[in-house]
């Protein structure tokens, strides 16, 4: 192998995107191995400007996830150690609880089977009746419900910005990765959209809505797509109605967890998310089309697989998206006092969903390792909230992957 001098590199590490996850690597890795050279690839002029700073905020408990899956247990160390970090820098959040409502008789058993779900992950769940769910939530309606005293909210955008503050690293906004050039025995080479030409030892993908495209660049087939799902939000005109935070029971044949009602740090309410197709990766609204992005997706054949799939969950959700009555109605079953003119269009943001050949959605978080690359695959919602136990295994793989050049 020719060995490259360590001057002819402008870093060690050069991580592909500057949202939560990216950034949470880039710490870790200047964490656990003092005077590692990262160098941070940010196409925004600033860091955080997709799914981590359009979500709903959520420091996820980890009930919902397959016990001993990656959700699961990062999500649940990721939830204790965010509202730590929260604190030590001074970051707004709060533990606020939460409840899961069933406002159906054929949701009681998917009710159960959370706390269950909840008890395996180590969560400690609280079973509630009808009258009881008033205690939390006066306004809200329900046959059953369950709180979990561990879900909580905070400023995500304001620990991305502290972890790149933390890191040491340096970050480049404006630098959108045109082209890839990796070699094993040299290193990556990285074209950015200013000109720019950035070299490192190892490259780690945390790109988002564009990691398939960056993964293909480098020359490894992803095996997966991303097929962008926009989250469209409301917020409540009468916050007063909502304490915390309400969701129903989700479907669990999908990875969307309905329409719920969440008290943000600045006090507001956000209703949401609805879950439809987007037409482009950045595709915050319907007017938002990019030919070429759809075309990948429509050509995809798990895209298909999809449509056949979930036709019926789609037709409501899109329903819902056109029209604000349909919307209503479905935040209705929690909180009946609702009316339409408390409805208030708010940003919306776009999922990158990892989608398989056959349709299957990825249901866990993915990571992959090339040639001097660690890709990470699927990253959507609990991600933020587990954002640092996945920096942390990213950072291992890339520091054993140096350790052995």
């Amino acid at each position: 192998m020719v060995q490259v001098p360590v001057e002819a590199y402008d870093c060690d590490v050069l991580v592909v995107g500057g949202g939560i996850v990216g950034l949470s690597t880039a710490y870790a890795i200047t964490r656990a191995a003092p005077g590692t050279r990262v160098t941070v690839l940010e196409k925004e002029p600033g860091p955080a400007r997709h799914q981590t700073g359009r979500n709903s905020g959520v420091i996820h408990s980890g009930i919902y996830y397959r016990p001993g899956s990656l959700k699961a247990r990062y999500a649940v160390r990721g939830a204790a150690e965010m509202v730590k970090f929260c604190a030590e820098y001074g970051i707004a959040h709060a533990v606020t609880g939460k409840l899961i409502v069933a406002t159906e008789r054929e949701e009681l058993p998917r009710l159960h089977a959370l706390v269950q779900r909840g008890r395996e992950n180590g969560i400690p769940v609280r079973e509630l009746g009808a009258t009881q769910i008033g205690e939390y939530e006066p306004e809200v309606r329900g046959l059953a419900a369950i709180h979990v005293g561990t879900t909580g909210v905070c400023d995500f955008v304001g620990v991305a910005r502290q972890l790149a503050r933390a890191s040491g690293a340096e970050i480049r906004y404006g630098a959108r990765v045109v082209r890839v050039d990796r070699r094993s025995d040299r290193g990556v080479a990285v074209l950015t959209s200013g000109g720019d030409v950035v070299r490192g030892r190892v490259l780690v993908n945390c790109a988002g809505l564009y990691c398939d495209e960056v993964a293909r660049l480098t020359g490894d087939e992803p095996e997966v797509r991303i097929v962008p799902f926009r989250g469209e939000y409301y917020e409540l005109a009468r916050p007063d109605l909502v304490r915390g935070l309400v969701y129903p029971v989700p479907d669990p044949a999908f990875p969307f967890l309905g329409v719920h009602l969440t008290r943000g740090i600045d006090g507001g309410v956000h209703i949401g998310p609805n879950a439809v197709p987007a037409l482009a990766r950045e595709g915050y609204g319907w007017g938002v089309v990019h030919p070429r992005e759809l075309a990948g997706t429509v050509a995809w054949p798990g895209s298909w697989a999809i449509a056949r799939r979930h036709w019926r969950y789609g037709a409501g959700e899109l329903h819902r998206s056109l029209s604000k009555g349909a919307f209503l109605q479905a935040v209705r079953r929690l909180l009946p006092a609702v009316e339409e003119a408390d409805l208030v269009r708010a940003p919306a943001g776009v999922r990158a969903q990892a989608v398989l050949r056959d349709g299957t959605l990825v249901d866990d978080f993915l990571i992959r390792e090339g040639s001097r690359a660690v890709h990470v695959l699927n990253a959507p919602s609990p991600a933020a909230t587990a954002s640092l136990p996945i920096g942390r295994e990213v950072g291992r793989r890339v520091l054993s992957m140096l350790g052995s050049l």
